[in-house]
């Protein structure tokens, strides 16, 4: 396993990515909350360049049926990376698919370092 030492982490503020290039893997790195987390830059759906998609959130819905009101409620702001090409959507917090969590990213993991980002592939 390879430990690639990359840059102060203060340099990817809350929301933000990296893309990087290491050991012949294309990946992002995300900053959700002051978390980290890498992704191979790839969708499992066809391929595409998952990890240059854009960051949102997702709504949920609540329905009561003794009123038969719908309550929808936008959350996880920042945390849903869709797939620029087909718009598949992965949580970044746990990489998996929304709504199929048979589905995963690919993840390596990321720890900072005295305040420095290391990724092990």
């Amino acid at each position: 396993m390879g430990e690639h030492t990359l840059l102060p982490a203060s340099e990817i503020s809350n929301g933000e990515r990296l893309l990087v290039e290491l050991e012949g893997r294309e990946l992002g790195i995300f900053n959700i909350q002051g978390k980290y987390f890498a992704y191979l830059n790839w969708c499992p759906h066809q391929g595409g360049p998952l990890c240059e998609g854009s960051c949102t959130g997702r709504q949920t819905a609540n329905y009561d049926r003794e009123t038969r009101q719908v309550e929808l409620e936008w959350v996880e702001e920042g945390e849903i990376l869709a797939c620029p090409w087909h718009d598949w959507e992965f949580d970044l917090k746990t990489g998996e698919n929304i709504p199929r969590s048979d589905i995963q990213l690919p993840s390596y993991d990321v720890e900072v370092k005295d305040g420095i980002l290391t990724v092990y592939i």
